[in-house]
């Protein structure tokens, strides 16, 4: 017998049919989603796919219901952020593991520039994807308006700032996860507090600096500006930050850095300058990413529930793909206590 006589044929749509002793247009039904068939049928169908190995034809199939069964991951921020930033990385799994449950593949597309907005923007608008998560979008960002224009479905990791359009997200309480960490380096005997910011066209730069604001004066603690240095995400922005923090204020006994990236960098200033963590200054994040756990001290954060977030953005973009309204999910996050703080 020769080699491609032997080699094994892939099921077909008429092998899982005899397979499950149903008709083809059965089979094509339960494919395209098991409407009009009976639970028995449908379960015969099923068990004949796991026995034949049978694979989807997703171009056929797309071709049918005009659907490409696949999702974007749109990132817009710079392609090194991507490789620096830890959340992304978790955040990415996450949404590629609750789409794999479906089976439903991601594509990454990171659009920094504004040439490669321009090549994702066209790639999504000629139909390639039912949707897009879109992750870390700045107040006056055209992609979410361009989306909406085009009638693409998205869900925004964090919510979008500066949007006429109602656009579905999903967000962790960061203005009550700032409160927590700021009274909890209240009740540790603190009382000059600073904090990193996140950039003022985040979602997150902008409530987690709310937050901080109005649990200092719940504290009865006075509004200070010196002791605010902003900061982009990155752990550069944060060594800079805290420089500039001990330049103004250097009575300084605590700092709130809105994200553990940044706070890697507030740590590198502080021991370079000669402050102990937490004996001279106290030192909180925001996240719990990774690179909590590898400061040293362990730094203590505010835990963010990446993996509920990325549940929460597949099941609601799932629900926009199938005609719902847009939703908004706003999780809880929890203070994380370790030795910085």
């Amino acid at each position: 017998m020769s080699t491609a006589a032997s080699r094994r044929r892939p099921a077909t749509i008429h092998d899982v049919a005899r397979e499950a002793g149903v008709s083809r247009g059965t089979v094509s039904r339960v494919l395209n989603g098991g409407h009009y068939v009976s639970p028995t049928a449908k379960a015969a169908v099923d068990a004949a796919i796991r026995r034949t190995g049978y694979v989807v034809n997703r171009h056929a199939r797309s071709l049918i219901t005009g659907k490409s069964d696949s999702v974007a991951f749109l990132l817009t921020e710079p392609q090194e952020r991507f490789f620096e930033d830890p959340n992304f990385n978790v955040l990415l799994r996450a949404c590629t593991q609750a789409l794999a449950a479906q089976d439903i593949p991601l594509l990454l597309m990171i659009a920094g520039t504004e040439d490669e907005r321009r090549r994702n923007l066209r790639y999504i608008e000629a139909g390639h994807v039912d949707g897009v998560l879109l992750v870390s979008s700045h107040s006056g960002d055209p992609v979410v308006a361009r989306l909406h224009e085009a009638g693409v479905p998205v869900v925004a990791c964090g919510k979008p700032l500066g949007q006429t359009a109602k656009i579905g997200y999903v967000a962790a309480d960061d203005r009550d996860g700032a409160r927590d960490m700021v009274r909890h380096l209240y009740a540790s005997g603190r009382r000059r507090i600073a904090t990193v910011t996140g950039p003022p066209d985040t979602p997150g730069g902008v409530e987690r600096l709310a937050g901080y604001r109005e649990t200092l004066a719940e504290c009865g603690l006075p509004a200070d500006e010196t002791l605010i240095a902003p900061g982009d995400y990155s752990r550069a922005s944060g060594e800079e930050a805290a420089r500039v923090l001990l330049e103004r204020a250097p009575d300084i006994d605590a700092v709130f850095v809105a994200s553990d990236l940044m706070a890697q960098g507030v740590l590198d200033a502080f021991a370079r300058a000669g402050r102990r963590v937490p004996e001279d200054i106290a030192v909180g994040g925001f996240d719990d990413s990774p690179a909590a756990l590898s400061t040293r001290p362990s730094l203590t954060t505010i835990r963010q529930p990446w993996d509920r977030i990325s549940t929460e953005m597949v099941r609601t973009l799932l629900a926009r793909i199938a005609g719902e309204e847009p939703a908004a999910v706003i999780l809880p996050t929890e203070l994380v206590r370790r030795e910085s703080a």
